[in-house]
């Protein structure tokens, strides 16, 4: 680098700030043919984890100029940009620190809060066992379903399963997904997961006790794909049917059912598909609900047979099957497979976007918070390896290993948790099907007898195309299968193999790394990893014993395995984080040792295999000594081989899902309530859903509710004197109630009165809602009563002909509680009959207008509450609420007022409710829910009314997700129901915005309080809002009824 004196100088002065290194590295990194070289040091070390490849790619040119001033050119840029990198690394270092230590504290600070109402100290030994031994309800896993070592073992667990006939729904909805010819690698949507899913739809499908397996996905019906993925259906082979065809039904088996949602004729990112969630959600909960009612015929004696789990894949897949385990409320699994925090930390540590800039491009926040609603929604979540609970799950708010274990603890001794949850982690490796894997036993020198299925010809095409890079191809083969990305560490791998002359006399080293036509066509990370390792092949002169050929099958990968085994080779996996590793259970199923990264999946699977030795990945001497032990060492390469194979069934799909079955089986069973065994023969076909309004009337307890104090047992904290009296009332007024919605009162009063009697004719046996040809949903979120009201009589002028026809029928949903709807619909002359149903308490609570209005305005429906009451905290959640909420002052105040206060006449058993006197003061929802989910309180923290009023319900409770109930409850359907709302609203708004349901906005209905509400989210609006979507539309601003009747003409026309 002669006359570059100046910058080697600068470079250097920056050198003496930094870390010393020792001689020997000091030597290798800082000298290049006899002179030294701080820029190659810098691009290569300093700057490690930026993706600065543009840099390198600079740096490469730079050193092939000729002309001196256009090198010095070159290189003077260069120190520029290298001078801020190592600033900006350096600041974002303090940052990551800065955020560790706050996500400590704050951690720390609610693990206290959280158990500030447990007395009882634990001891040493009741503290737990590890995260996945012991159930968060108590159970002990450990020892009670031993894994299976034989084929005995396995036919033995079948037979205990015969009797059971389960349904099962997967949900994974990105990328392309079929179940033969899998385009694995056509994009970045389209890789392990998509193999994950289907193979264990495939294989849950072929085991005993399971009926049917459903796994959901997006249809995709655009030229830029192949039309397979626009099936409906497609039904997967069953890897051993002939075991179970007893057992086979009309629609059993495992299915690929293919859910309409989104732009139907693009196939679109992840990253895009978060505003159609709500559409795929009312979809396939259409679909589930068929096919349950369809196996109800075939196996459940006319009852429907609901799905005994749901089991979303990835974030998209985790906030659907969330939102339909609460609409239908049966039991959640999660699998994240890839996690957001952890991948913003590393997009953070690179340092090339900005928070701003990684949101924008990945919706990074959107995704966190879908995880984050897992969380709080499974009862299991499936993980790979101890390292994805360790590392990369106790990032989260919702999940503290040292919480859960003091929970599980409190459980099994049956004390009071205070209403706090925490999730099962349980580690389930992913399976492999093994049963058409030959392991090779010959070499290169002698041949084994081949099949037709394995032939023993060294001629295979793949096998050609790899020996033809070798001098001596009969030497062991040192196999890496990876794509080229810097997280998998080849170049390190390349570097060991380049210094360590006894290992490249003893070995050939083959690189797979994805398929390629040229380097210019692939991403520039991929693009410079792989310059970087034609490099070093040509630095330390490695050609003949090198192999990286450009293109690959998926078929061929086995046989690449098995000629990695024919040699006597070993496969290394040197990722510096490895979340599993499922090459390594291929490469030992196919007989081959192995050499992987002692960081993460890889340690679990040795611990079962024990095949072969862990490394540091950062140490390369350690890769190439682990390397030559094995290569050399015939004894540990034949006893590491052996171990593999004679363990290698424990990965079995076999095994995983007789692990995942026995997990199912040990979560409480849940369902829709009102489908019960006592309704027996009273129901018939033609009731259902089993439910009758006709003689609500004829009750003999008087229904009314009387809204001036005395709550009845709906609305819970009853402060009245008379309680005893009240309790008796209640408890007679629920038995009435109850009876009324399983449908066992039948039409006993066949004489009366011919008025009474043509009204029942008239009103049918359903809610009128059920009558309806449309449902006209108000959830205008107005800054005033008044606004309100304004907003209902323009709705109603707009469609008077239809509403006194009885065609359109209103529901009303808000925030308020009844009592406060009763005193509005008094104080705005409205008759409670104007509306079929209110949703109350921004959606814990469901009432019905009565039939009757001499019997009373409302009627509860209390099998909602059962419906939305999973992992609802009760009386600890409201006591942490009060404590955590009153700590709230107005410290500019003198006598720092508390700002928020609880509303005990307007909290119910499934809302508590506060009052928030300076708006202002208050933190913002996101920093409320945070705080919830690290005491691990799980519910659904609303701010309403521009923010002056706090409602807290069930997590999987909020007035979208009770249009569903509806829909479950009733039979409404979704498609059929407009909802109305205005330009903002409560922090539970944008669920409105997508769905079956049309939506109409009511443009200048908003305040600048509301829009404050939604500036502080996690994500921004406009991330989960659908474009250009024809359910939605706006009315002009400050509509008139004649403006929204044009605009549901235009929106009824769509």
């Amino acid at each position: 680098m002669a006359g570059n004196d100046w910058i080697n100088s600068y470079l250097e002065a920056i050198l003496d700030v930094g870390p010393n290194l020792d001689d020997v590295k000091s030597s290798l990194l800082l000298r290049e043919r006899g002179r030294f070289s701080p820029t190659r040091y810098f691009v290569e070390e300093v700057i490690t984890g930026f993706d600065e490849t543009d840099l390198h790619r600079s740096w490469v040119k730079a050193q092939a100029t000729r002309s001196p001033q256009e090198r010095n050119t070159r290189l003077e840029n260069m120190c520029w940009r290298i001078w801020n990198l190592a600033r900006q690394k350096k600041q974002l270092e303090g940052e990551l620190a800065q955020r560790k230590a706050k996500r400590r504290l704050e951690r720390e600070r609610g693990r206290r809060e959280a158990t500030a109402d447990m007395s009882e100290d634990l001891s040493e030994g009741e503290k737990g066992d590890i995260v996945s031994d012991v159930s968060a309800h108590g159970e002990s896993n450990k020892g009670r379903l031993p894994r299976i070592n034989s084929v005995d073992a396995m036919e033995t667990w079948a037979s205990q399963q015969k009797g059971k006939k389960l349904y099962i729904v997967l949900i994974s909805l990105h990328g392309l997904i079929r179940g033969e010819n899998m385009e694995l690698g056509r994009d970045s949507d389209t890789g392990g997961q998509v193999k994950y899913v289907v193979e264990l739809a495939r294989a849950l499908g072929s085991m005993p006790g399971v009926y049917r397996v459903d796994l959901l996905t997006r249809q995709v019906a655009s030229p830029d794909v192949d039309w397979s993925y626009g099936e409906p259906t497609e039904m997967l082979t069953p890897i051993s049917s002939e075991d179970f065809m007893d057992e086979m039904g009309e629609s059993s088996g495992a299915y690929i059912v293919r859910i309409p949602f989104g732009p139907r004729d693009k196939y679109i990112p992840k990253e895009l598909l978060w505003p159609h969630i709500p559409e795929f959600v009312d979809v396939a909960l259409s679909h589930i609900i068929q096919m349950s009612n369809v196996l109800g015929e075939q196996i459940g004696s006319g009852k429907p047979v609901w799905p005994v789990a749901i089991h979303g894949h990835y974030a998209d897949a985790g906030d659907s099957a969330a939102l339909l385990s609460g609409a239908l409320n049966v039991p959640m699994l999660f699998t994240g497979h890839s996690l957001g925090r952890d991948k913003l930390e590393q997009l953070l540590k690179q340092g090339r976007l900005s928070r701003d800039e990684i949101n924008t491009t990945y919706k990074i926040m959107r995704r966190i918070e879908a995880e984050e609603l897992s969380l709080d929604a499974s009862e299991i979540l499936i993980t790979s390896s101890r390292q994805e609970i360790d590392e990369q799950w106790r990032l989260y708010d919702g999940f503290d290993p040292v919480l859960e274990r003091k929970l599980r603890a409190r459980i099994r001794r049956n004390v009071s948790c205070y209403g706090k949850f925490m999730p099962r982690m349980v580690i389930i490796p992913p399976g492999m099907e093994f049963h058409h894997i030959v392991p090779q036993d010959g070499d290169m020198d002698g041949e084994t007898e081949g099949n037709e299925e394995h032939p023993s010809s060294p001629d295979l095409p793949i096998w050609s195309e790899i020996m033809r890079f070798f001098t001596n191809p009969r030497k062991p083969m040192i196999l890496a299968l990876a794509r080229p990305d810097p997280k998998k560490n080849i170049t390190t791998l390349v570097k060991a193999f380049g210094e360590c002359r006894p290992l490249r006399e003893l070995a050939n080293l083959t690189l797979i790394m994805g398929n390629r036509d040229g380097i210019d066509e692939m991403s520039s990370t991929n693009a410079s990893v792989l310059l970087s390792v034609l490099k070093l092949i040509d630095k330390y002169d490695l050609y003949g014993q090198v192999a990286y050929p450009k293109h690959h099958k998926q078929f061929e990968v086995p046989d690449i395995y098995r000629l990695a085994a024919k040699t006597k080779g070993v496969f290394i996996n040197p990722a510096f984080i490895e979340p599993f590793g499922l090459t390594l259970i291929e490469a030992a199923a196919h007989g081959l040792p192995i050499v992987a990264t002692k960081n993460g999946g890889p340690v679990d699977i040795h611990r079962v295999l024990d095949n072969g030795l862990l490394v540091d990945p950062h140490d390369q001497q350690s890769i190439a000594n682990a390397l030559l032990k094995l290569v050399a060492d015939k004894q540990l390469w034949a006893r590491c081989r052996q171990n593999g194979l004679k363990n290698i069934h424990l990965f079995s799909w076999p095994e995983h899902c007789k692990t995942y079955l026995s997990r199912i089986a040990s979560c409480k069973p849940r369902h829709p309530q009102w489908q019960r065994s006592d309704d027996g023969a009273e129901t018939s076909e033609s009731d259902s859903p089993s439910d009758s309004l006709r003689d609500i009337h004829d009750i003999s307890l008087n229904l009314k509710f009387s809204l001036d104090g005395d709550r009845s047992g709906a609305s819970g904290n009853d402060n009245s004197l008379d309680s005893g009296g009240n309790a008796d009332r209640n408890s007679k007024l629920e038995n009435a109630v109850l009876s009324w919605s399983r449908g066992v009162l039948k039409d006993q009063r066949k004489a009366g009165s011919g008025d009474r009697a043509e009204h029942s004719s008239s009103t049918g046996k359903f809610p009128a809602l059920r009558r309806r040809k449309h449902i006209f949903v108000i959830a205008v979120d107005c800054d005033s009563n008044e606004d309100l009201l304004d907003a209902i009589r323009k709705i109603f002028e707009a469609v008077e002909k239809e509403r006194i026809e009885g065609s359109i029928g209103f529901i009303l949903s808000t925030f308020m509680a009844i009592s406060e709807i009763h005193s509005f619909l008094i104080s705005g002359g409205l008759n409670a009959n104007d509306f079929d149903a209110f949703i109350c308490n921004s959606g814990s609570d469901l009432f019905y207008s009565t039939i009757n209005p001499e019997d009373g305005p409302f009627v509860v429906d209390f099998y909602y509450h059962s419906h939305i009451e999973y992992r609802w905290g009760g009386e600890g959640l409201r006591k942490t609420l009060v404590r955590s909420l009153g700590s709230i002052t107005d410290k500019k105040a003198g006598n720092e007022e508390q700002i928020i206060t609880a509303a005990e006449q307007l909290s119910t058993n499934y809302c508590y409710a506060f009052e928030v006197k300076n708006a202002g003061m208050v933190p913002p929802v996101k920093e409320l829910r945070k705080l919830l989910r690290i005491q691990a309180l799980r519910c659904n923290v609303i701010y309403c009314q521009n923010g002056t009023r706090i409602n807290v319900i069930p997590v999987l409770a909020s007035r979208s997700q009770a249009l569903r109930y509806l829909y479950v409850r009733w039979g409404v359907d979704l498609s059929n129901m407009v909802v109305f709302v205005g330009d903002s609203g409560d922090t539970d708004y944008e669920r409105f915005l997508g769905g079956l349901h049309k939506s109409v906005i009511l443009k200048g209905i908003c305040s600048s309080a509301s829009n404050q509400l939604h500036a502080n989210r996690n994500y921004p609006l406009s991330d989960v809002m659908p474009v250009d979507s024809p359910n939605i539309i706006q009315t002009s601003q400050d509509c008139t009824s004649s403006d929204v009747r044009d605009s549901l003409e235009n929106l009824l026309k769509s």
